[in-house]
């Protein structure tokens, strides 16, 4: 038997994670659970593809910069 969306839902609040955790679609069982980033990400892809790329390629730089601190402050 397969649940409805909204019985996935309240399975997932209840075991405090989110329904693509419960359907395997993400190892990580808080992934995307902020309400304000679930709407930071439906507003960058409602942009236009320029500005989408121009804002996802600023993104990228500054995890990639804070994943380098981080490497070198573990030695």
């Amino acid at each position: 038997m397969t649940p409805s969306i909204e019985v996935a839902k309240k399975i997932a609040g209840f075991l405090d994670t989110t329904v693509g955790y419960l359907l395997g679609e993400t190892g990580e069982a808080h992934l995307l659970k902020d309400p304000e980033m679930l709407d930071r990400l439906n507003n960058i892809i409602e942009l236009p593809e320029k500005e989408k790329e121009a804002l996802l390629m600023s993104v990228d730089a500054f995890i990639r910069d804070a994943k380098t601190r981080r490497a070198y402050h573990r030695k």
